[in-house]
């Protein structure tokens, strides 16, 4: 976006000014794994252990000012989702967590020889919670997709689809490839057949706007370590169904959602980093968001979170389409995932990639010793590893950017991986 630069908001992420042990700055390409965080977070967390620090529903202070915290919380990921109410959201210690948890709960109203589809292409995190349900007598079938380009052949569905699929369980976009798949034709199919639909939104969620109500899925779960705040997995499902569900629970612990769902004592401090780290996207979109595209319907947080996110998704892309073109321009370095520039509103900014001459953890381990941070290996989508037949042979150096990267970061990368091959 022509009004937005990092250098506009990096002051504001206080990892951004670190150095290694020899004085060479970080730059950080890690984000997949997890962003960094602003200070706005750090306070918000601080703040929270410094004069809120209880547990909840009681009469004293620092109980009440729990009570608002977790409040506001709730209130600030149904802004970021656009979900219908906060009484939607639950949150966990992580994605993972979250998902065995309702895969269990979902279990319990299926009967053996009902079905989940799983996708080659997603995160074990949404792979392991549905494959344990075979002990169950629960039937998985799997769609695959395309290794030349690593889109799902959404047209296969249809063929896995059947009146007892109880489920589609599939991924926003791939942590491994980039692809962002095409939830809504994916909703339309499943629906048809009487399938519920659940997203795992982990790599969708810090570069594109996310609209629960139009993607039309029934559950969706996401980690706001991922864009910019603390280590807390989110799920959203509609209200029906999660008052509906047997979830496991004490049995003092409300009988409603979202208390139903949020077993034990929640990480309050992580909470309220979480509303800090949403108030910093919604800024964010109302100092660069004009003129961005209309949105009917959203006003207030809601409207700043949907700009800033369409602000970061111009960002990234063109800092993405800048560093592609020079990932592809290196002798013997192999790209996985779609290439092609008019295809980037279909994939995430983030490079999955193998040099001839070197292993991915090879590459990894140089660009930390010059101060570089980028994961290689699988980072847990074994299948789509496993898949592009990359097992046995390290996996791939994974390049993943967020709207904090700069194109000088981009070049340093770019220029040492030209060295290395």
């Amino acid at each position: 976006m022509p009004n937005f630069s990092p250098e506009q908001i990096r002051h504001q992420f206080p990892a951004l000014s670190e150095s290694d042990g020899r004085g060479q700055p970080l730059i950080y390409f890690d984000g997949p794994g997890g962003t960094q965080v602003t200070a706005g977070v750090i306070a918000a967390m601080a703040a929270y252990l410094t004069n809120a620090n209880a547990n909840t529903h009681a009469a004293f202070l620092t109980s009440q000012r729990t009570d608002a915290t977790l409040a506001a919380a709730h209130e600030a990921l149904a802004d970021f989702l656009n979900a219908p109410s906060p009484n939607e959201i639950v949150f966990g210690p992580n994605m993972t967590t979250l998902t065995f948890a309702l895969s269990r709960a979902l279990a319990r109203t299926w009967r053996p020889g009902d079905e989940v589809i799983i996708t080659w292409l997603d995160h074990d995190a949404n792979v392991a919670p549905w494959l344990a349900l075979e002990e169950q007598g629960i039937v998985i079938r799997r769609l695959d997709f395309d290794p030349a380009d690593c889109t799902l052949r959404v047209e296969q569905l249809d063929g896995l689809l059947n009146e007892r699929t109880r489920l589609v369980a599939v991924g926003g976009a791939s942590n491994a490839v980039g692809t962002v798949n095409p939830i809504p034709a994916i909703v339309a199919r499943a629906h048809a057949a009487g399938a519920l639909v659940f997203v795992d939104a982990v790599h969708l969620a810090p570069h594109f706007p996310i609209d629960v109500q139009a993607l039309g899925c029934d559950f969706l779960a996401c980690s706001v370590y991922k864009f910019y705040g603390p280590h807390v997995g989110v799920l959203w499902g509609r209200y029906d169904l999660l008052d509906r569900l047997p979830a496991y629970k004490v049995r003092p612990s409300d009988p409603h959602p979202p208390g139903k769902w949020m077993t034990g004592t929640q990480n309050h401090e992580g909470l309220a980093g979480s509303t800090a780290a949403i108030d910093y996207l919604a800024d964010l979109g109302r100092s660069f968001g004009a003129g961005v595209g209309s949105f009917p319907g959203l006003t207030g947080r809601r409207l700043a979170l949907k700009q800033a996110m369409t602000v970061i998704a111009g960002y990234e892309r063109g800092l993405f389409a800048h560093m592609l073109a020079g990932l592809q321009a290196i002798p013997g370095l192999t790209v996985y995932g779609i290439t092609d520039p008019s295809r980037f509103d279909d994939r995430a900014p983030t490079a999955a990639v193998r040099m001839a001459a070197r292993t991915p953890d090879e590459l990894s381990r140089r660009l930390a010793d010059l101060g570089i941070a980028a994961y290689a290996g699988h980072f847990y989508a074994v299948s789509v590893i496993e898949r592009l037949g990359l097992t046995d042979k390290g996996g791939v150096l994974r390049l993943g950017l967020s709207h904090y990267n700069t194109r000088h970061e981009v070049d340093k990368l770019l220029s040492i991986l030209s060295d290395l091959a």
